[in-house]
C-alpha cells in the first residue's frame, strides 16, 4: 500500500513561516513528480506547488514568491516552505504524487 505521510503543520500568527513534510516510498518518489494541493473550509481542493523528478517546479498565483517546494532525493521526501503566511492560506494541505494522497495536514493563520 502506497503511504504519503505528512508532517509539519500548525497554528502561525500572519506573517510567520511552517515548513511541511512528506515522506513516501522510493519506488513512489523517485518515478514521479510530487505535489502539494489544499482545501479550504467550503471550497474546492487547489494545487499550490508541484517539482517534477528533474527538480522544475511550478506554483499557484496566489503562493509565488512565498512559497517554495523542494526534494530531497536521499529522503525520498518533498518539502514545502512556507513563508510570508496570510490567513487565506489557511487549509488542509495535501500530498499528492499520481493518484496517491496523504491524510493531509492542518495549516492555520491567524491575523
Amino acid at each position: 500500500q502506497v503511504q504519503l505521510v505528512e508532517s509539519g503543520g500548525g497554528l502561525v500568527q500572519a506573517g510567520g513561516s511552517l515548513r511541511l513534510s512528506c515522506a513516501t516510498s522510493r519506488s513512489i518518489f523517485s518515478m514521479n513528480a510530487m505535489a502539494w494541493y489544499r482545501q479550504a473550509l467550503g471550497k474546492q481542493r487547489e494545487l499550490v506547488a508541484r517539482i517534477t523528478i528533474s527538480g522544475s517546479t511550478n506554483y499557484a498565483d496566489a503562493v509565488k514568491g512565498r512559497f517554495t517546494i523542494s526534494r530531497d532525493n536521499a529522503k525520498n521526501t518533498v518539502y514545502l516552505q512556507m513563508n510570508s503566511l496570510k490567513p487565506e492560506d489557511t487549509a488542509i494541505y495535501y500530498c499528492n504524487a499520481l493518484l496517491f494522497w496523504g491524510q493531509g495536514t492542518q495549516v492555520t493563520v491567524s491575523s
